[in-house]
Protein backbone atom coordinates (compact mmCIF):
# COMPACT_ATOMS: atom_id res chain seq x y z
CA UNK A 1 0.00 0.00 0.00
CA UNK A 2 1.42 3.39 -1.01
CA UNK A 3 2.29 5.77 1.78
CA UNK A 4 -0.11 8.66 2.15
CA UNK A 5 1.57 11.93 1.27
CA UNK A 6 1.08 15.04 3.36
CA UNK A 7 2.21 18.63 3.04
CA UNK A 8 2.68 21.38 5.59
CA UNK A 9 0.95 24.69 4.85
CA UNK A 10 1.75 28.02 6.52
CA UNK A 11 -1.43 29.44 8.06
CA UNK A 12 -0.13 32.97 7.55
CA UNK A 13 1.10 33.11 3.94
CA UNK A 14 -0.06 29.77 2.40
CA UNK A 15 3.52 28.54 1.82
CA UNK A 16 3.70 24.77 1.24
CA UNK A 17 6.55 22.54 2.45
CA UNK A 18 7.01 18.75 2.16
CA UNK A 19 8.22 18.62 5.77
CA UNK A 20 7.56 20.51 8.97
CA UNK A 21 9.64 23.63 9.63
CA UNK A 22 9.69 25.69 12.79
CA UNK A 23 10.05 28.94 10.85
CA UNK A 24 8.29 29.68 7.57
CA UNK A 25 10.85 30.54 4.85
CA UNK A 26 8.36 32.85 3.11
CA UNK A 27 6.97 35.08 5.87
CA UNK A 28 9.48 34.28 8.68
CA UNK A 29 6.70 33.48 11.17
CA UNK A 30 7.27 30.76 13.77
CA UNK A 31 5.09 27.68 14.36
CA UNK A 32 2.64 28.48 11.57
CA UNK A 33 3.09 25.33 9.44
CA UNK A 34 0.33 22.77 9.93
CA UNK A 35 -0.05 19.31 8.41
CA UNK A 36 -2.57 19.04 5.61
CA UNK A 37 -3.46 16.55 2.92
CA UNK A 38 -2.55 17.72 -0.59
CA UNK A 39 -5.45 18.75 -2.78
CA UNK A 40 -6.03 16.18 -5.50
CA UNK A 41 -6.70 16.93 -9.15
CA UNK A 42 -10.36 15.89 -8.81
CA UNK A 43 -11.13 17.98 -5.72
CA UNK A 44 -9.10 21.10 -6.40
CA UNK A 45 -11.27 23.85 -7.77
CA UNK A 46 -8.25 25.78 -9.00
CA UNK A 47 -6.99 22.98 -11.29
CA UNK A 48 -10.21 22.27 -13.15
CA UNK A 49 -10.04 23.05 -16.86
CA UNK A 50 -12.67 24.90 -18.76
CA UNK A 51 -14.57 22.80 -21.31
CA UNK A 52 -14.80 25.52 -23.95
CA UNK A 53 -12.36 28.21 -25.03
CA UNK A 54 -13.77 31.75 -25.07
CA UNK A 55 -12.66 34.47 -27.46
CA UNK A 56 -11.83 37.90 -25.99
CA UNK A 57 -14.11 40.84 -26.76
CA UNK A 58 -13.57 44.56 -27.13
CA UNK A 59 -15.17 46.99 -24.71
CA UNK A 60 -17.61 48.21 -27.40
CA UNK A 61 -18.89 44.67 -27.92
CA UNK A 62 -19.76 44.20 -24.25
CA UNK A 63 -23.13 45.48 -23.06
CA UNK A 64 -23.13 47.09 -19.63
CA UNK A 65 -25.68 45.75 -17.15
CA UNK A 66 -27.51 48.01 -14.71
CA UNK A 67 -27.25 46.52 -11.23
CA UNK A 68 -30.61 46.22 -9.47
CA UNK A 69 -30.00 46.52 -5.75
CA UNK A 70 -32.13 45.08 -2.97
CA UNK A 71 -32.56 47.52 -0.10
CA UNK A 72 -32.40 46.12 3.43
CA UNK A 73 -34.11 49.24 4.85
CA UNK A 74 -31.34 49.37 7.45
CA UNK A 75 -30.13 52.73 6.18
CA UNK A 76 -26.67 52.71 7.77
CA UNK A 77 -26.00 49.25 6.34
CA UNK A 78 -27.27 50.22 2.89
CA UNK A 79 -25.00 53.26 2.96
CA UNK A 80 -21.91 51.10 3.51
CA UNK A 81 -22.67 48.46 0.84
CA UNK A 82 -23.38 51.11 -1.79
CA UNK A 83 -27.15 51.60 -1.66
CA UNK A 84 -28.36 48.03 -1.32
CA UNK A 85 -27.47 44.37 -1.88
CA UNK A 86 -26.47 43.02 -5.27
CA UNK A 87 -27.88 39.57 -6.27
CA UNK A 88 -25.12 36.98 -6.54
CA UNK A 89 -22.69 38.99 -4.41
CA UNK A 90 -20.43 37.47 -1.74
CA UNK A 91 -19.63 39.67 1.26
CA UNK A 92 -17.18 39.01 4.09
CA UNK A 93 -17.79 40.57 7.52
CA UNK A 94 -15.00 40.55 10.10
CA UNK A 95 -14.62 41.93 13.60
CA UNK A 96 -13.49 41.23 17.13
CA UNK A 97 -15.16 38.45 19.15
CA UNK A 98 -18.32 39.71 20.82
CA UNK A 99 -18.48 42.92 18.78
CA UNK A 100 -21.91 42.00 17.31
CA UNK A 101 -21.29 40.48 13.86
CA UNK A 102 -23.98 37.82 14.27
CA UNK A 103 -26.38 40.36 15.77
CA UNK A 104 -25.83 42.71 12.82
CA UNK A 105 -26.48 40.00 10.22
CA UNK A 106 -29.54 38.75 12.09
CA UNK A 107 -30.89 42.31 12.11
CA UNK A 108 -30.25 42.61 8.35
CA UNK A 109 -31.93 39.26 7.66
CA UNK A 110 -34.86 40.32 9.83
CA UNK A 111 -35.38 43.48 7.77
CA UNK A 112 -35.17 41.47 4.54
CA UNK A 113 -37.60 38.80 5.77
CA UNK A 114 -40.21 41.40 6.74
CA UNK A 115 -39.92 43.38 3.49
CA UNK A 116 -39.61 40.45 1.07
CA UNK A 117 -41.97 37.79 2.40
CA UNK A 118 -41.90 35.81 -0.86
CA UNK A 119 -38.13 35.16 -0.61
CA UNK A 120 -36.47 32.58 1.61
CA UNK A 121 -33.56 33.43 3.88
CA UNK A 122 -31.17 30.79 5.24
CA UNK A 123 -28.98 31.49 8.27
CA UNK A 124 -26.32 28.79 8.74
CA UNK A 125 -24.32 28.79 11.97
CA UNK A 126 -21.50 26.46 12.91
CA UNK A 127 -20.74 28.21 16.20
CA UNK A 128 -24.16 28.51 17.85
CA UNK A 129 -26.99 26.05 18.26
CA UNK A 130 -30.39 26.70 16.74
CA UNK A 131 -31.86 27.46 20.17
CA UNK A 132 -29.18 30.09 20.85
CA UNK A 133 -29.91 31.85 17.56
CA UNK A 134 -33.66 31.62 18.17
CA UNK A 135 -33.20 33.11 21.65
CA UNK A 136 -31.32 36.09 20.23
CA UNK A 137 -33.91 36.49 17.48
CA UNK A 138 -36.78 36.59 20.00
CA UNK A 139 -34.89 39.14 22.11
CA UNK A 140 -34.52 41.30 18.99
CA UNK A 141 -38.18 40.85 18.09
CA UNK A 142 -37.54 38.72 14.99
CA UNK A 143 -40.33 36.31 14.07
CA UNK A 144 -40.53 35.51 10.36
CA UNK A 145 -41.75 32.37 8.63
CA UNK A 146 -39.36 32.81 5.70
CA UNK A 147 -36.22 33.01 7.90
CA UNK A 148 -34.72 29.52 8.25
CA UNK A 149 -32.08 28.60 10.88
CA UNK A 150 -29.59 25.75 10.41
CA UNK A 151 -26.80 24.51 12.67
CA UNK A 152 -24.27 22.74 10.40
CA UNK A 153 -20.52 22.71 9.73
CA UNK A 154 -20.28 20.32 6.75
CA UNK A 155 -20.20 22.15 3.42
CA UNK A 156 -21.70 19.17 1.57
CA UNK A 157 -24.70 19.11 3.94
CA UNK A 158 -25.10 22.88 3.70
CA UNK A 159 -25.07 22.64 -0.11
CA UNK A 160 -27.84 20.03 -0.05
CA UNK A 161 -30.02 22.29 2.12
CA UNK A 162 -29.34 25.26 -0.20
CA UNK A 163 -30.33 23.21 -3.25
CA UNK A 164 -33.47 22.01 -1.49
CA UNK A 165 -34.68 25.31 -0.01
CA UNK A 166 -33.38 27.64 -2.77
CA UNK A 167 -32.92 30.74 -0.58
CA UNK A 168 -32.45 34.23 -2.00
CA UNK A 169 -30.24 35.31 0.91
CA UNK A 170 -27.66 33.20 2.72
CA UNK A 171 -25.51 33.71 5.83
CA UNK A 172 -22.62 31.40 6.75
CA UNK A 173 -21.42 32.03 10.30
CA UNK A 174 -18.51 31.41 10.19
CA UNK A 175 -16.30 30.37 7.28
CA UNK A 176 -13.63 29.10 9.72
CA UNK A 177 -15.99 26.47 11.16
CA UNK A 178 -17.23 25.20 7.79
CA UNK A 179 -15.38 22.12 6.51
CA UNK A 180 -15.36 20.23 3.22
CA UNK A 181 -15.13 16.43 3.22
CA UNK A 182 -12.94 16.60 0.11
CA UNK A 183 -10.09 18.15 2.13
CA UNK A 184 -8.39 16.07 4.82
CA UNK A 185 -7.39 18.85 7.18
CA UNK A 186 -8.67 20.52 10.33
CA UNK A 187 -11.38 23.23 10.28
CA UNK A 188 -10.05 26.76 9.85
CA UNK A 189 -6.89 25.75 7.98
CA UNK A 190 -5.83 27.48 4.78
CA UNK A 191 -6.82 24.58 2.52
CA UNK A 192 -10.28 24.26 4.10
CA UNK A 193 -11.07 27.99 3.92
CA UNK A 194 -9.80 28.21 0.35
CA UNK A 195 -11.82 25.24 -0.91
CA UNK A 196 -15.08 26.05 0.91
CA UNK A 197 -15.00 29.72 -0.14
CA UNK A 198 -14.34 28.84 -3.77
CA UNK A 199 -17.19 26.32 -3.87
CA UNK A 200 -19.52 28.75 -2.10
CA UNK A 201 -18.57 31.60 -4.44
CA UNK A 202 -19.24 29.53 -7.56
CA UNK A 203 -22.62 28.34 -6.30
CA UNK A 204 -24.03 31.69 -5.11
CA UNK A 205 -22.93 33.51 -8.28
CA UNK A 206 -24.42 30.81 -10.50
CA UNK A 207 -27.76 30.82 -8.63
CA UNK A 208 -27.87 34.60 -7.94
CA UNK A 209 -27.91 34.16 -4.15
CA UNK A 210 -26.86 37.12 -2.02
CA UNK A 211 -24.42 35.62 0.51
CA UNK A 212 -22.70 36.86 3.67
CA UNK A 213 -19.86 35.01 5.37
CA UNK A 214 -18.48 35.83 8.80
CA UNK A 215 -14.70 35.73 9.24
CA UNK A 216 -12.68 35.50 12.44
CA UNK A 217 -9.81 37.91 12.98
CA UNK A 218 -6.31 37.36 14.37
CA UNK A 219 -4.76 39.12 17.35
CA UNK A 220 -3.31 41.67 14.88
CA UNK A 221 -6.82 42.63 13.75
CA UNK A 222 -6.62 40.99 10.29
CA UNK A 223 -9.14 38.44 9.02
CA UNK A 224 -7.87 34.93 9.79
CA UNK A 225 -7.01 32.59 6.96
CA UNK A 226 -5.29 33.15 3.61
CA UNK A 227 -5.26 36.61 2.08
CA UNK A 228 -6.86 35.09 -1.00
CA UNK A 229 -10.12 34.99 0.99
CA UNK A 230 -10.40 38.78 0.82
CA UNK A 231 -9.52 38.77 -2.88
CA UNK A 232 -12.21 36.22 -3.77
CA UNK A 233 -15.17 38.00 -2.17
CA UNK A 234 -16.90 41.07 -3.61
CA UNK A 235 -17.12 43.08 -0.39
CA UNK A 236 -14.99 43.14 2.75
CA UNK A 237 -16.63 44.86 5.74
CA UNK A 238 -15.15 45.41 9.18
CA UNK A 239 -17.36 45.84 12.23
CA UNK A 240 -15.38 47.94 14.68
CA UNK A 241 -15.76 49.42 18.12
CA UNK A 242 -15.13 48.78 21.78
CA UNK A 243 -17.10 45.72 22.91
CA UNK A 244 -17.53 47.35 26.34
CA UNK A 245 -18.81 50.58 24.76
CA UNK A 246 -22.10 51.29 23.04
CA UNK A 247 -21.12 52.50 19.57
CA UNK A 248 -20.16 50.35 16.58
CA UNK A 249 -18.73 51.44 13.22
CA UNK A 250 -19.36 49.48 10.02
CA UNK A 251 -16.62 50.19 7.49
CA UNK A 252 -16.16 48.83 3.94
CA UNK A 253 -12.53 48.01 3.11
CA UNK A 254 -13.32 46.58 -0.34
CA UNK A 255 -16.47 46.97 -2.40
CA UNK A 256 -16.80 46.00 -6.07
CA UNK A 257 -20.28 47.51 -6.25
CA UNK A 258 -19.85 50.77 -4.37
CA UNK A 259 -17.69 53.29 -2.59
CA UNK A 260 -15.26 52.24 0.14
CA UNK A 261 -15.36 55.68 1.79
CA UNK A 262 -18.68 55.17 3.58
CA UNK A 263 -19.22 54.17 7.19
CA UNK A 264 -22.31 53.25 9.18
CA UNK A 265 -22.68 53.94 12.89
CA UNK A 266 -24.79 51.81 15.25
CA UNK A 267 -25.57 51.81 18.94
CA UNK A 268 -25.66 48.51 20.82
CA UNK A 269 -28.76 48.10 22.98
CA UNK A 270 -30.38 45.23 24.84
CA UNK A 271 -32.78 44.59 21.96
CA UNK A 272 -29.99 44.62 19.36
CA UNK A 273 -28.35 47.24 17.16
CA UNK A 274 -29.93 50.63 16.65
CA UNK A 275 -29.04 53.01 13.83
CA UNK A 276 -27.44 56.35 14.66
CA UNK A 277 -28.57 58.67 11.82
CA UNK A 278 -27.05 61.81 13.36
CA UNK A 279 -23.94 60.74 15.30
CA UNK A 280 -22.77 64.29 16.08
CA UNK A 281 -25.87 64.87 18.19
CA UNK A 282 -25.06 61.81 20.32
CA UNK A 283 -21.45 62.80 20.91
CA UNK A 284 -22.22 66.42 21.78
CA UNK A 285 -25.33 65.98 23.95
CA UNK A 286 -24.01 66.23 27.50
CA UNK A 287 -22.06 69.48 27.83
CA UNK A 288 -21.49 71.67 30.85
CA UNK A 289 -22.01 75.36 30.23
CA UNK A 290 -18.96 77.61 30.69
CA UNK A 291 -16.66 74.62 31.19
CA UNK A 292 -13.07 75.10 30.06
CA UNK A 293 -10.67 72.59 28.55
CA UNK A 294 -13.02 71.47 25.76
CA UNK A 295 -13.27 72.32 22.07
CA UNK A 296 -15.04 70.99 18.97
CA UNK A 297 -13.62 69.79 15.68
CA UNK A 298 -15.04 68.19 12.54
CA UNK A 299 -13.55 64.89 11.36
CA UNK A 300 -14.39 62.68 8.39
CA UNK A 301 -15.44 59.06 8.77
CA UNK A 302 -15.46 57.99 5.15
CA UNK A 303 -17.32 60.81 3.42
CA UNK A 304 -19.46 61.66 6.47
CA UNK A 305 -18.50 64.71 8.58
CA UNK A 306 -18.73 64.09 12.33
CA UNK A 307 -18.41 66.63 15.13
CA UNK A 308 -16.15 65.45 17.92
CA UNK A 309 -15.45 67.03 21.28
CA UNK A 310 -11.85 67.00 22.54
CA UNK A 311 -11.35 67.47 26.27
CA UNK A 312 -8.09 68.44 27.94
CA UNK A 313 -7.13 68.67 31.60
CA UNK A 314 -3.90 70.41 32.57
CA UNK A 315 -3.00 69.96 36.25
CA UNK A 316 -0.01 71.32 38.13
CA UNK A 317 2.56 68.60 38.80
CA UNK A 318 4.29 68.57 42.19
CA UNK A 319 6.71 65.69 41.61
CA UNK A 320 8.86 66.92 38.71
CA UNK A 321 7.92 64.61 35.81
CA UNK A 322 4.78 65.57 33.93
CA UNK A 323 2.35 62.75 33.20
CA UNK A 324 0.71 62.22 29.78
CA UNK A 325 -2.52 60.21 29.48
CA UNK A 326 -4.57 60.04 26.29
CA UNK A 327 -7.80 58.34 25.18
CA UNK A 328 -8.50 58.25 21.44
CA UNK A 329 -5.35 60.13 20.39
CA UNK A 330 -1.79 58.91 20.02
CA UNK A 331 0.33 59.96 22.99
CA UNK A 332 3.20 61.01 20.70
CA UNK A 333 0.86 63.40 18.94
CA UNK A 334 -0.03 65.03 22.25
CA UNK A 335 3.67 65.43 23.00
CA UNK A 336 4.11 67.23 19.66
CA UNK A 337 1.29 69.67 20.44
CA UNK A 338 2.74 70.34 23.89
CA UNK A 339 6.17 71.02 22.34
CA UNK A 340 4.61 73.46 19.84
CA UNK A 341 2.86 75.34 22.67
CA UNK A 342 6.09 75.52 24.68
CA UNK A 343 8.13 76.76 21.71
CA UNK A 344 5.79 79.31 20.12
CA UNK A 345 3.41 80.25 22.96
CA UNK A 346 6.26 80.33 25.52
CA UNK A 347 4.15 78.60 28.15
CA UNK A 348 5.73 76.08 30.60
CA UNK A 349 3.21 73.36 29.77
CA UNK A 350 5.50 70.32 29.93
CA UNK A 351 5.90 70.56 33.72
CA UNK A 352 2.18 69.81 34.18
CA UNK A 353 0.19 66.60 34.16
CA UNK A 354 -1.85 66.52 30.94
CA UNK A 355 -4.91 64.35 30.23
CA UNK A 356 -6.53 64.30 26.79
CA UNK A 357 -9.78 62.55 25.84
CA UNK A 358 -11.90 62.17 22.69
CA UNK A 359 -15.55 62.01 23.71
CA UNK A 360 -17.55 59.04 22.42
CA UNK A 361 -14.71 56.53 22.21
CA UNK A 362 -13.48 57.58 18.76
CA UNK A 363 -9.84 57.13 17.80
CA UNK A 364 -8.37 60.01 15.79
CA UNK A 365 -5.55 59.17 13.41
CA UNK A 366 -5.69 62.14 11.00
CA UNK A 367 -4.28 65.61 11.65
CA UNK A 368 -7.31 67.89 11.17
CA UNK A 369 -7.87 68.10 14.94
CA UNK A 370 -4.43 69.60 15.79
CA UNK A 371 -5.83 73.10 16.19
CA UNK A 372 -8.63 71.78 18.41
CA UNK A 373 -6.13 69.96 20.64
CA UNK A 374 -4.09 73.14 21.12
CA UNK A 375 -7.26 75.14 21.85
CA UNK A 376 -8.35 72.63 24.51
CA UNK A 377 -4.91 72.65 26.16
CA UNK A 378 -4.80 76.45 26.25
CA UNK A 379 -8.37 76.65 27.57
CA UNK A 380 -7.61 74.26 30.43
CA UNK A 381 -4.24 75.82 31.25
CA UNK A 382 -5.63 79.37 31.44
CA UNK A 383 -9.03 78.42 32.84
CA UNK A 384 -10.98 80.17 30.08
CA UNK A 385 -14.04 78.61 28.46
CA UNK A 386 -14.45 78.37 24.69
CA UNK A 387 -17.83 79.38 23.28
CA UNK A 388 -20.15 76.53 22.29
CA UNK A 389 -20.64 77.59 18.66
CA UNK A 390 -16.95 77.61 17.72
CA UNK A 391 -15.20 74.93 15.62
CA UNK A 392 -11.43 74.42 15.30
CA UNK A 393 -10.28 72.87 12.05
CA UNK A 394 -6.66 72.77 10.92
CA UNK A 395 -3.37 70.87 10.90
CA UNK A 396 -0.45 72.40 12.81
CA UNK A 397 3.12 71.87 11.62
CA UNK A 398 6.28 71.75 13.71
CA UNK A 399 7.19 75.28 12.61
CA UNK A 400 3.91 76.53 14.09
CA UNK A 401 2.05 77.11 10.79
CA UNK A 402 -1.62 76.19 10.37
CA UNK A 403 -2.38 74.12 7.25
CA UNK A 404 -5.58 73.34 5.37
CA UNK A 405 -7.27 69.95 5.71
CA UNK A 406 -8.66 67.74 2.90
CA UNK A 407 -12.34 67.88 1.85
CA UNK A 408 -12.76 71.15 3.71
CA UNK A 409 -15.80 72.23 1.67
CA UNK A 410 -17.96 69.26 2.75
CA UNK A 411 -17.04 69.96 6.36
CA UNK A 412 -17.97 73.64 6.08
CA UNK A 413 -21.34 72.71 4.53
CA UNK A 414 -22.12 70.45 7.48
CA UNK A 415 -20.95 73.11 9.96
CA UNK A 416 -23.22 75.71 8.36
CA UNK A 417 -26.23 73.35 8.29
CA UNK A 418 -25.92 72.70 12.03
CA UNK A 419 -25.90 76.45 12.74
CA UNK A 420 -22.39 76.78 14.12
CA UNK A 421 -21.16 80.36 14.01
CA UNK A 422 -17.35 80.57 14.07
CA UNK A 423 -14.71 78.39 12.41
CA UNK A 424 -11.03 78.76 13.23
CA UNK A 425 -9.05 77.38 10.31
CA UNK A 426 -6.07 78.12 8.08
CA UNK A 427 -5.73 81.53 6.44
CA UNK A 428 -5.79 79.93 2.99
CA UNK A 429 -9.13 78.24 3.68
CA UNK A 430 -10.69 81.38 5.16
CA UNK A 431 -9.76 83.51 2.13
CA UNK A 432 -10.97 80.88 -0.34
CA UNK A 433 -14.41 80.19 1.17
CA UNK A 434 -15.35 83.45 2.90
CA UNK A 435 -17.70 84.48 0.05
CA UNK A 436 -19.25 81.02 -0.39
CA UNK A 437 -20.17 80.44 3.27
CA UNK A 438 -21.47 83.85 4.29
CA UNK A 439 -23.37 82.54 7.33
CA UNK A 440 -20.10 81.36 8.87
CA UNK A 441 -17.48 83.59 10.41
CA UNK A 442 -14.26 82.08 9.06
CA UNK A 443 -11.24 83.19 11.08
CA UNK A 444 -8.02 82.50 9.21
CA UNK A 445 -4.96 81.72 11.33
CA UNK A 446 -1.52 81.71 9.73
CA UNK A 447 0.44 80.74 12.84
CA UNK A 448 -0.81 78.72 15.78
CA UNK A 449 0.32 81.46 18.18
CA UNK A 450 -2.35 83.77 16.72
CA UNK A 451 -4.94 81.53 18.35
CA UNK A 452 -3.99 82.91 21.77
CA UNK A 453 -5.33 86.40 20.96
CA UNK A 454 -8.76 85.02 19.97
CA UNK A 455 -9.10 82.81 23.06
Amino acid sequence: MAKKKTVYICQNCNYESPKWLGKCPECSEWNTLEESAPITQSSSAGTRRSKSLKDPKTISEITAINIERTKTYLNEFDRVVGGGLVPGSLSLIGGQPGIGKSTLLLEVMSRLSSKYKDKKILYVSGEESESQIAGRAKRMGVSSENLLILNETSWQNILEVIQKERPSFLVVDSIQTTVSQDIQSAPGTVSQIREVTYELMNHVKTKGITCFIVGHITKDGNIAGPKILEHMVDTVIYFEGDQFGQYRILRAIKNRFGNTNEVGIFEMEEAGLKEVPNPSQYFLDDQLEDSYGRSLTCILEGSRPLFIEIQALVVENKFGNGRRTTQGIDQNRLSMMVAIIEKYFELPLSYNDIYLNVVGGFKLSSRESDLSIIASLLSSYKGRAIKTGEIFLGEVGLTGEVRSVPMIESRLKEIQQLNYEVVYTSLKTAVKFKDKFKKLKLIGIKRAKDLESYL
